[in-house]
């Protein structure tokens, strides 16, 4: 049997043997006949044969025992069905011997072979495509929906331009994100990225039979090219896969709902690209056996060997993604040798042929792509849905696969031999040391080395006083002599009572709890927590002991325990030693000769009905991971794989492991060029016809770089000339107003006759106000002061000597405190723009103008020897050339300082609503003031403000936010419910992607401690209508994407004048006592 004679044929059988996997999986049922029973019923549809098995009246009928042997036989079609009556074309619908769900079941087989005959579509195809149907539409929707999106598509078409040749990423087009993790893990094999883009389609293909699926994979081979070839030549940070998305959905009609889950996604996937090339192999060789490069490259062969009722038997059977069962094991070794023996199984006949049987699997071929599909799913029939598992699943970057070829099959039979009897002694071992580690006779037990030292410190205790309650008072309270007396309490009960208050003492006797008391019933309501115990009393002590009993008995548990713990650190010693025996089993040269390296993990975070898709993929160039989330590819590490694959204590795990032949590297090694012997990359790996595609693109993206960049220029140049036009009327206001109320003449006159090639420049609106009442008062007040200290100390008394004596005093004064180490509620930098210049190293000239600027204040003209100084200032000003100072520098620098004090204004007004406990609209002012503040902090470490600090409460606000609408919830009250859920979808879940985006370790936790808490509801009893609205909000939870899709516009800001503004951040800062940002 060769691959090229039954690649179709044999795909039924894989194909087949992995629905029969997924519907144990499911179900939980082992009887191989039943589940073969059920796919035969439902011809291959998984919720049906799930109903069917889980149907109480269902009826098993008897089957031939060749049925066994089936796995390998021949089949005319690819979606041929298991057992004789699909084979038939009349359905006997009369019969005595059948009921009604039966003759029910007959015909819907019998339409769903004749709609396939028809068609060449499956119900499982029909089923995927529903699912697409759905997807596609809500991404139709929610572009409705999302029209105040910020963060996410830019219009800037500078923030979706791709960096270098940095990865390009797949936008999440509606529910997707399962498509990208896929198709990035393909892409990136890159001979299989070569046969995509090299493909071309059979040349007479318009004189061929135009079926079905021809229908569905030629022009999905050409989007699929297009895709490709964008990923490789585009301009574009990200491209949009909806036109390949749009031909899944396109391939298949179906008015039902079922849904797929994302392994049979990929597995119909590859099913196309094989059926596509295999229309060209077919072409290209013909008369020849055709070669299909897909079965080559992801398909191999193993020999299942076996025993049946006595009679050994071999067959030979192809593979594509290998089927995993995670749950019950640690590693993925344990996985394969577990998959590799299915054990012994139960006779098809009675009790009376009580033979048994079972099989092995050797691997006679592997293929080039080794894939895994790792099964975390399983149906609870107790609630009636599938549930996650989450259980820890370790696998290794370097997979050596020898043991489980069939050349191999002798000695691995040997050393799992071998493994076996280990692990029985190991049990042994570990039983044994479960008796010291866990003592005792009753349900409580702890170690014993542990029970003998608490014997040896209660024998050594020494007693405070004679009896644990004879300092409790027991006699009945006044007025008690009618009420009965109640006995004095045990000391055990006496731990467990709360204290008793004076007020209760004299209230009333003490007897019996009143009626009132006794009718009270407790209301239930859902989630009710228990209170915590009260402090325990002091350590109790024998009432009488011996010196020598003393002596005696520390000497016996001194030994004892010794004793004790010798016997346990032998016992993990031959415990650790027999592990590493096993571990270092096949460790050997000779058992190394298979390698095959990890190439991508598809890791799916979420529950089983809900969740997010992303992909680790290993880059050999860069020698590094990278992890592909949708729009987003970035370095990561083996490290952070780890956390989001293994699984065990988050809600992410891995879900299909590719491990590629180590010793092929044309799998990931780029191609050369045959004349020059250049390495081939980006457009020059290209096909013409995809090159021109991939051109027209760029030039597109680029004649809207283009447009954008003239539009933006237009605004600039409005807003230069309306700034211009104000600063030219304000300036002949200013002096129009000045010359009328003035009586002497002005020594200077700068501003009524400006020069010709002077541009008029703005100050700055914190430098320069019209009133003194407002922000301009306190910098007024400071130039003044320098220019009275410059008069007392300068002899020259002209106003320019002046100007520069006090310039230089103000200086200093603000060098100081620049250079000063202030504590963090007195910040220098929010009493002055130069400050914050000195501080962040601003040029020279930018410090010079600034000055000048705040020396050129107008509000100096209402003293005659500050006026003078200012017209000398303004004179300076107007007489400093373009070319000496940058203005389009100078106002960035400007714009910098206003961005610092909004984002300080923000950081102030969230820290005070949330010391005042209001949360909901302190979470707001955290957001965007870490957001602003982390901008700024890009450019320089005095830009903004502790990163840390604000990070802290950002993520307390959120975490306080999810407290309060968990306990809502918890409340089981339907005002407070919906309120909750409120807070959750309009606040909390929108934000989540900001902490997920920078993979900060504090975020990740706050992040898996909000779902972990909505998660653990899962499990517990609640009302159907909690049921109902949990289920509808979860997935939104755990949506892993760091793409936000809407959000709150940036909270209005204050007005704080300069002065206002220091004061409110002195005060909370010093209100939150330097609170510790290391941990929450």
């Amino acid at each position: 049997m060769t691959v090229e004679q039954n690649v179709l044929q044999q795909h039924s059988q894989k194909h087949q043997q992995t629905l029969l996997n997924q519907l144990r999986e499911v179900t939980g049922t082992t009887d191989v006949q039943l589940l073969q029973q059920a796919l035969q019923v439902s011809n291959g549809d998984l919720g049906e044969a799930v109903a069917f098995l889980t149907e109480k009246n269902a009826k098993v009928p008897q089957q031939d025992e060749t049925t066994y042997y089936q796995t390998s036989q021949v089949a005319s079609d690819r979606y041929i069905s298991v057992g004789s009556q699909a084979d038939t074309n009349v359905i006997d619908l009369t019969g005595d011997d059948k009921d009604d769900l039966q003759r029910a079941i007959a015909l819907s087989l019998e339409e769903s072979n004749r709609a396939f005959r028809e068609t060449g579509i499956t119900d499982e195809e029909q089923a995927i495509s529903r699912v697409l149907e759905a997807s596609i539409a809500e991404n139709k929707a929610s572009l409705k929906r999302t029209h105040t999106e910020v963060w996410s598509d830019s219009p800037n078409p500078h923030d979706r331009k791709r960096i270098d040749n940095c990865p390009v990423g797949l936008k999440n087009v509606g529910n997707t994100c399962w498509f990208s993790a896929v198709i990035q893990s393909l892409f990136n094999l890159l001979e299989f990225q070569r046969l995509v883009l090299n493909y071309s389609p059979p040349a007479r293909v318009h004189d061929l039979p135009r079926n079905q699926k021809e229908h569905r994979n030629l022009p999905f081979m050409q989007e699929l090219r297009n895709l490709f070839s964008l990923m490789v030549g585009s301009k574009r940070k990200y491209v949009d896969p909806s036109r390949a998305v749009e031909i899944l959905k396109d391939a298949f009609k179906s008015s039902d709902s079922q849904q797929q889950d994302v392994s049979e996604f990929t597995h119909k996937l590859l099913d196309w690209l094989e059926d596509a090339f295999q229309m060209k192999a077919e072409e290209d060789r013909e008369g020849e056996k055709p070669k299909n490069p897909m079965v080559e490259l992801f398909y191999g062969r193993f020999l299942a060997v076996g025993v049946h009722e006595g009679k050994k038997f071999e067959n030979t059977e192809m593979f594509g993604q290998y089927p995993l069962q995670v749950n019950g094991f640690k590693d993925l070794h344990e996985c394969l040798e577990a998959a590799m023996i299915e054990g012994e199984i139960e006779s098809l006949h009675s009790a009376e042929n009580s033979a048994r049987s079972g099989q092995e699997h050797w691997f006679t071929e592997l293929p080039p792509v080794l894939t895994f599909e790792l099964s975390r799913f399983e149906f609870n029939q107790a609630l009636g849905r599938p549930e996650k598992i989450h259980n820890k699943l370790e696998f290794p970057s370097m997979l050596y696969m020898d043991r489980y070829m069939d050349r191999n099959r002798e000695i691995t039979r040997i050393k799992r031999e071998e493994i076996r009897r280990l692990k029985e002694h190991l049990t042994l071992l570990q039983q044994r040391l479960e008796r010291y580690l866990s003592y005792g006779s009753g349900p409580k037990r702890f170690p014993l080395a542990d029970v003998l030292q608490y014997a040896m410190e209660f024998a050594s205790s020494k007693p405070v006083c004679t009896s644990p309650v004879e300092d409790i008072d027991t006699s009945a309270p006044p007025g008690g002599t009618t009420g009965q007396q109640l006995p004095p309490p045990s000391s055990a009960e006496q731990d467990s009572l709360p204290p008793l208050e004076s007020s209760g003492l004299a209230s009333g006797p003490a007897t019996a709890p009143s009626a009132a008391q006794q009718q009270r019933v407790p209301i239930h309501k859902p989630f009710t927590q228990s209170r915590l115990p009260p402090d325990l009393p002091m350590h109790p002590a024998p009432r009488h002991i011996t010196e020598e009993e003393l002596r005696v008995l520390e000497g016996c548990l001194h030994r004892w325990r010794s004793e004790v713990e010798n016997d346990t650190r032998d016992l993990q010693g031959s415990i650790t030693r027999i592990h590493r025996t096993i571990e270092l089993m096949y460790s050997d040269k000779s058992m190394m000769q298979v390698p095959y390296r990890l190439h991508a993990v598809l890791v799916h975070e979420g529950q089983a009905n809900a969740g997010h898709y992303w992909a680790y993929i290993y880059d050999p160039h860069q020698r590094c991971w990278m992890k592909y989330n949708d729009i987003s590819v970035t370095k990561s590490s083996w490290e952070e794989l780890v956390r989001d694959s293994f699984g065990g204590y988050r809600n992410a795990s891995a879900y299909c492991l590719m491990y590629i032949n180590d010793k092929k590297p044309f799998l990931t090694e780029e191609e050369f060029d045959k004349e020059t012997g250049q390495i081939l990359s980006g457009m020059d790996k290209l096909p013409p016809d995809l090159k021109q595609y991939v051109k027209e693109d760029n030039e597109q993206f680029d004649k809207e770089i283009e447009e954008w960049d003239i539009m933006q220029a237009r605004k600039a140049q409005q807003e230069k000339l309306a700034l211009a036009t104000a600063a030219a009327a304000a300036a002949a206001s200013t002096a129009s107003s000045t010359s009328t109320s003035s009586s002497s003449p002005q020594p200077m006159s700068i501003e009524s006759s400006p020069p010709d090639n002077a541009v008029p420049q703005q100050d700055p609106e914190y430098m320069e106000q019209p009133s003194p009442t407002n922000d301009s008062k306190h910098l007024q007040e400071d130039t003044e002061r320098a220019i009275s200290r410059a008069a007392a100390e300068q002899e020259e008394r002209s106003p320019e000597a002046l100007l520069n004596a006090a310039i230089k005093m103000e200086y200093g004064r603000l060098l100081r405190f620049a250079q000063e180490d202030t504590p963090v509620e007195n910040d220098y930098r929010l009493q002055h723009i130069i400050v914050y210049f000195i501080q962040n190293q601003a040029p020279k000239k930018i410090l010079e103008r600034t000055l000048l600027t705040q020396f050129a204040d107008r509000n100096l003209a209402f003293d005659e020897r500050c006026k003078s100084i200012m017209n000398v200032a303004r004179a300076k000003l107007d007489l400093i050339k373009p070319e000496e100072v940058n203005m389009d520098e100078y106002e960035i620098w400007h714009q910098d300082y206003r961005n610092f004090r909004e984002t300080t204004i923000l950081m102030v007004t969230g820290l005070e609503l949330f010391q005042k406990t209001n949360y909901v609209e302190a979470l707001m002012y955290l957001i965007y003031a870490y957001q602003y503040n982390k901008e700024l902090l890009l450019k320089g470490l005095y830009r903004g403000h502790d990163e840390e600090l604000l990070g802290h409460y950002r993520r307390e606000c959120l975490l306080k936010l999810n407290e309060q609408a968990a306990a809502m919830f918890e409340s089981g009250e339907e005002p407070e419910v919906t309120t909750g859920l409120g807070i959750m979808n309009e606040l909390v879940v929108p934000c989540i992607p900001l902490l997920l985006v920078h993979d900060a370790v504090r975020d990740l936790l706050a992040v898996e401690d909000m779902r972990n808490r909505w998660c653990s509801y899962l499990g517990q009893e609640m009302e159907s209508n909690l049921q109902e609205k949990l289920t509808d909000f979860l997935p939104k939870l755990l949506d892993c994407s760091t793409e936000i899709k809407s959000f709150h516009d940036p909270p209005k800001l204050p007005t704080y004048s300069t002065l206002e503004l220091c004061e409110r951040f002195s005060r909370i800062m010093a209100a939150l006592g330097r609170v510790p940002t290391e941990g929450r």
